[in-house]
């Protein structure tokens, strides 16, 4: 599944500028870049790094990918579990974890908290739950490939927010068309698509 940058920018807390940058030097969509779009597991590094980038610089998170590098470790940066305690990045691995910033290679134990739960980024924005941006809305990179769908089902959520969006068919309606799709979950597709399109374009 591909995921544009609008929508890339809604699930991660990266702003359309930051992606911008970001393919620069920290990551390069790697489904396409004519127009750019990002895999699931993209969208997982790029909330790991805006989740880091509430505590520490930018300069340090580059650190840390290139002392994954010297490592030899040289996966998708996904693969990694990349943390903070607002001092240092640490790459977790199991029971250790290995100071990649202030001490590369030095291993500790730390309790760190997982970027998956909602969060606000540097500038106080709110990010939201990524398995579940809205209350009646589903993340699986095990259905569609990560693409929001609509909770227990595998009914995308920009399906049934363009049913609903002209205002012609009701949010209660919709059970109509989709039994499994009650008018709250209407409602909160719609929501999401109507941030996904609110997403500033500049620097796309």
């Amino acid at each position: 599944m591909a995921f544009p940058i609008k929508l890339a920018s809604v699930l991660t807390g990266a702003t359309v500028a930051q992606l911008h940058r970001w393919r620069r030097d920290l990551l390069t969509p790697e489904v396409g870049t004519d127009p750019y779009l990002y895999s699931f597991r993209d969208l997982v590094a790029l909330r790991s790094f805006v989740k880091l980038r509430t505590d520490v610089s930018l300069q340090a998170i580059r650190k840390a990918l290139n002392q994954l590098r010297d490592l030899d470790l040289t996966d998708h940066p996904s693969v990694y579990e990349l943390r903070t305690d607002g001092r240092s990045v640490y790459l977790v691995d199991d029971d250790a974890v290995t100071d990649l910033v202030k001490r590369p290679g030095q291993s500790l134990l730390l309790n760190l908290e997982n970027v998956f739960a909602p969060f606000e980024n540097f500038r106080g924005d709110p990010v939201v739950d990524f398995r579940r941006p809205r209350r009646h809305l589903h993340v699986s990179e095990h259905r569609l490939a990560g693409w929001p769908t609509v909770e227990n089902t595998r009914i995308p959520f920009d399906t049934i927010a363009k049913l609903v969006s002209s205002g012609d068919i009701g949010f209660a309606d919709v059970a109509h068309f989709y039994p499994d799709v009650s008018a709250a979950a209407a409602y909160d597709a719609l929501d999401l698509q109507s941030q996904v399109e609110s997403v500033e374009a500049r620097a796309a």
